[in-house]
Parts: structure tokens; sequence; C-alpha cells
């Protein structure tokens, strides 16, 4: 744990390189305070929750996790997993669901599983991301265009039905104004300015709200009309000037409004959707960590970054956050932007808090429509449609079909089953492709190291190379048991086995016990010690007769020679043993 903040300190603090952490963070902070708004309005909860889960996740996993430089909070990721969250359980449920992830990461990372989460398929992670940003880009279809669609619940095809028949509702004042703050989003990146285009696109799609209410009465729905609060007794329009309070999350509203409490049939209910959180946020964090690596060179741990998850999300919904994960594009912009510790991290979290202080009114402004259009190019971003297109034109036909099963299941179902199948479809696209590896191919005698020895007729050896495991021992093995009747002695030369688990011993048992049932004897060569004490342990080196175990291939060609020549007529053998 807090290996990041521990390397950080042990390198370079001087003022320049704090100098230069600090204007990172600021300049982050400008970054992920309207997108921690958008990201909770999406998710279908109050902006200020999104607020509050960047303060405590920015602070709490930048100074426990593993990755230097990465930058966590609400990310566009969750999107599609925490919306029926909030709409079956309420805020409630969503931070309790949080707070069990924390759990399951922290049980992944103290297991080791860092390493595993980061080898998942290139086409389940793209399957995934392209129907995320699908499903967020059709729920910001609405506040973009000013429609009037009073229920967006159900599956996709649903909410796309529902936007359909709502289009004569059409607002023009809301769609210019979403149109307005996208164009501006989109012509701003090309002017490669330093001012981030999603501080100058708010600014342009608020001021320009403002100003046109203020001259010929222009109303435009903004975070202010829609949402409320109640601080002291008195209701307040917008975001609450103050900061997150602690508070448990199961205390939190449920759907009917009132306090959620605790049960089993709650946890019961929502282990499946915290998994879910669990195994998409491990992907996300690890995923930015990664490239955050090959940005800055500073190394990162995925088991402590794991475990600072993990910590991060027991923490965060204590203070009214939702879950969060490390954010790909504001982690990038912190590296551009000098950012070479935890420091940053910290400096965009109080520069988020010091907003909701000082600056909620103003903040209450901003249109809906301005939100969707960011929305909408966060969706754009993170669907990576060059990638998708690409990859469905030169990938092989199975990581094709991964790809759009993955995305068709994101998009048409949910993400709970979308992560389950893509995980099964990661550890099948590993099996498959480990099994290619493994072979047991027959080597005739003059391949064999040593010249000076001659091998029988009724020798034969197989060369075995690869891992042995559920997967691939049949597959490898069952060459072995189709011998010519000639034969007496079958050699395993087992050098090049790498693994060995239980269905391959008892592969491996059978094949011996077949063998010897045709008075064969079986000579395994150069395994591994590991794998013999594997052997020993499931009784194989008790076999009765007919086995032994060589060090080598020449010893076990010596061994087979000596054999071959004192086999008797009727084809007992004396067991000689090196």
């Amino acid at each position: 744990m807090f290996s990041a903040l521990r390397a950080s300190m042990n390198e370079d603090r001087t003022f320049p390189v704090l100098q230069a952490n600090v204007l990172a963070g600021l300049t982050v902070g400008v970054i992920a305070l309207p997108l921690s708004m958008a990201l909770a309005i999406a998710t279908g909860v109050s902006p200020q929750h999104g607020l509050y889960t960047a303060i405590v996740a920015g602070i709490a996993i930048a100074l426990s996790g593993g990755s230097r430089v990465a930058i966590s909070g609400p990310t566009a990721a969750f999107v599609v997993i925490l919306l029926p969250i909030v709409q079956q359980f309420g805020v409630g449920g969503l931070m309790t669901a949080g707070f069990m992830a924390g759990l399951i990461l922290i049980a992944m990372g103290v297991a080791r599983l860092g390493r595993l989460v980061e080898i998942i398929p290139y086409p389940v992670t793209i399957g995934f991301t392209a129907g995320i940003g699908t499903v967020i880009a059709t729920l910001q279809i609405k506040d973009f265009l000013g429609l009037e669609v009073t229920n967006l619940n159900g599956h996709f095809t649903d909410k796309v039905l529902s936007l359909f028949s709502a289009l004569p509702s059409l607002d023009w004042g809301e769609f210019g104004i979403g149109g307005l703050t996208l164009t501006v989003l989109i012509l701003w990146r090309r002017t490669q300015s330093r001012i981030p285009a999603h501080l100058v696109a708010l600014l342009v799609g608020t001021l320009t709200a403002w100003v046109l209410g203020r001259v010929n009465g222009f109303d435009v729905d903004t975070i202010g009309s829609r949402f409320f609060y109640t601080l002291n007794g008195v209701v307040g329009q917008g975001i609450p000037p103050m900061p997150p309070a602690f508070n448990l999350p199961w205390n939190q509203p449920g759907p009917d409004g009132q306090p959620l409490g605790l049960s089993f049939d709650l946890i019961r209910n929502l282990l499946g959707p915290a998994l879910t959180i669990a195994a998409l946020g491990s992907i996300e964090s690890l995923l930015c960590a990664v490239v955050a690596e090959g940005m800055s060179g500073k190394r990162h741990s995925p088991n402590d970054e794991l475990i600072g998850q993990g910590l991060g999300n027991l923490i965060v919904p204590l203070f009214g956050g939702i879950p969060a994960t490390a954010a790909i594009a504001r982690t990038a912009a912190n590296v551009r932007a000098g950012a070479t510790s935890p420091l940053s991290s910290v400096v965009h979290a109080l520069f988020i808090l010091a907003a909701i202080l000082f600056l909620a009114p103003l903040l209450a402004y901003i249109p809906m429509a301005s939100m969707s259009a960011l929305l909408l190019m966060v969706a754009w971003n993170m669907s990576e449609a060059p990638h998708f297109l690409r990859t469905l034109r030169v990938a092989p036909r199975p990581d094709v079909a991964v790809l759009l099963t993955c995305y068709a299941l994101t998009v048409l179902f949910d993400m709970v089953i979308a992560v389950g199948v893509g995980l099964s479809l990661a550890a099948v696209l590993f099996i498959r492709s480990s099994i290619g590896l493994t072979q047991a191919t027959p080597i005739k005698a003059n391949a064999r190291p040593d010249d000076e020895l001659t091998v029988a007729d009724s020798v034969i050896v197989y060369d075995i190379n690869g891992p042995l495991f559920f997967g691939s021992a049949q597959k490898a093995l069952k060459l072995i048991t189709t011998i010519n009747p000639n034969i007496r002695i079958v050699i395993l030369d087992m050098s090049g086995v790498t693994m060995l688990d239980m269905t391959a011993i008892i592969a491996l048992d059978s094949i011996i016990d077949n063998l010897r049932t045709r008075k064969v004897e079986t000579i395994i060569a150069d395994l591994q010690p590991r794998m013999i004490e594997k052997l020993h342990r499931a009784g194989i080196h008790k076999q009765r007769g007919l086995l032994r175990f060589a060090h080598s291939l020449p010893d076990a060609l010596i061994l087979a020679d000596r054999h071959a020549a004192q086999a008797s007529p009727d084809g007992d053998h004396s067991h000689i043993q090196l």
C-alpha cells in the first residue's frame, strides 16, 4: 500500500517540482469540475455527488494507490452500470453497492490479481468502451434537443423508441445552446490552446443562455432549475455550498426517498452490481495506470493500485460520493501538465472543494444542454470509433466476434451481463491461444542429443512442449496412446513443459495406466522438480512398475537402450534405475 506516495517522497522534492504538480492539479481541477457534475447527472443523481466523488477519491486513492499520476473520480465507464442501480435502489443503494465494490477491490489487490486484470484482450475492452459510449450518447439526446420525455427507463431499445416518439417536442432553444457548446468543444481542440476546451465551451454556452435570457426572456433548463437541496431548513437551487459530510451509505435515500437501511436482502441484491463495478473499475484503473506509465515513465504497482481503488471506494460513499475509478482522459491531461506525484491529484481535489464553497451559485447557471454536449463529446472519445472500425476490418474472425458480442451485450442488455460474458470470453481466448502452444510430437531416433546411443525400434520418444492444463492436456497427450504394437518403451521428454495442473496429472496418470496394460514402460525425462513433486503428491510415483523418471533425455535414452537390450523374449523387462 501507499507505494506511489512512498516512491514520490523518495524522489526530487524541490520547489520547481512541487510547483509543477500544483499547476498540473489546478489544470486537471478545471477539467474535472464540469465533468464530475455531468457524469453524476448522467448517473441519475444530483451534480454535487459527482463533485464529492472527485474530492474524496482524488485524495484517498492518490495517496493510497500504486500510480503516482493517476486521477480518480467519477467516470463515463460507470454510467451504464450505475444508472440502473439508482433507478432500482436509489442513491442509498448506489452508495452501498460502491462500498461493497471497495471491499471486493481490496480483496483483488490482496490476492495479487493486478497483473491478471491487465491482460484483458483488446477486443473485450474496446467492445465495452464502444458500447458504453453508445449508451451515454443516447441518454444525452433528451437534454441536448430539449425533448419532453417522461420516462427513459427500460432497455436500450425502449429508450430509443421513447426518444424517437418525443422528437416533435424538440426545443430549438435548448438545441441551439447544446449545438453551440458542442461546436466550441470541437473547434477549440484544434487551436492547441492550453486552456481546456471543456471550460471554454461551458462558459460560452452559459454566457449565451444568460445574455439571451436577460435580453428577450430566453429560457433554458439549467442545473439551478432542475436540482434542489435543503440546507438548515431552507430550499436552495443547484449545488449546496458546503463540503461533503459523513453519512453511512445505507442511511442515504432509497427509491422512495426514505433512508434505505441495511439488510441481508439488500446486500444479496447488490452483490451482482458490486462485482460488476469492481470488475470494470479494476480494468479501467489498471488500463489508466498502464497509459500513465507509458506517458510519464513512472512505474506503477497494479496490486497496490487495486487496494488504493478499494480503499477509495470504501471512503467515498461515506461522504456522499458515487463509485470512482481512475480516469484516463484526466490522467493524460495531468501528465501533459507536468505532474509527477500524487500531489497533483490532491490539489485537483482541493480546487473542486473550493469551487463548491465559493462558486456554487454560479455553477447553477450552467445549461443542461451544455452539460449534455459535454457528455456527447465524452461518449465519442470513449467509443474510440476509428479503433472499433479498424478492429472490425483487420482482426481475426474470433476477435471480431468477441468485439461485437461485448458491444451488443453492453448496449442491448446491461453491463452486469456484458462484464460477465466479456471476462468469460477473455478466459476462452486465453485458453484457446494457450492450447495452440502445447504440442506432443514424436521425434526420430537421430534427433536425440546423444548420437553414440542406438535406439531400438521398440522405443519411441515424444517431445512435449508448453503448458499442460485443463484446456490442453487431453489434446496434447491423447496422441501418445496411439502407438505401434511393437513399441515397448515410451519416453516423454518434458523439458519444455511450463505448467502442470490437476487435469493434466489425471490425464498423464490415465495414459501411463493405458500403456501399462499393454506392457509398455513409460520414462518421464527432464521434468522440473516442482512438477515431479506434484506427481509424487498425486501418487503417480507409486505406480506398479513400468514407470521411471530420468534427469534428462540422454539419461532416458541410455536407460531405454539398456532396457531394450535386456528385455526377455516374453516381453518382461528388468527394471533398471539410474
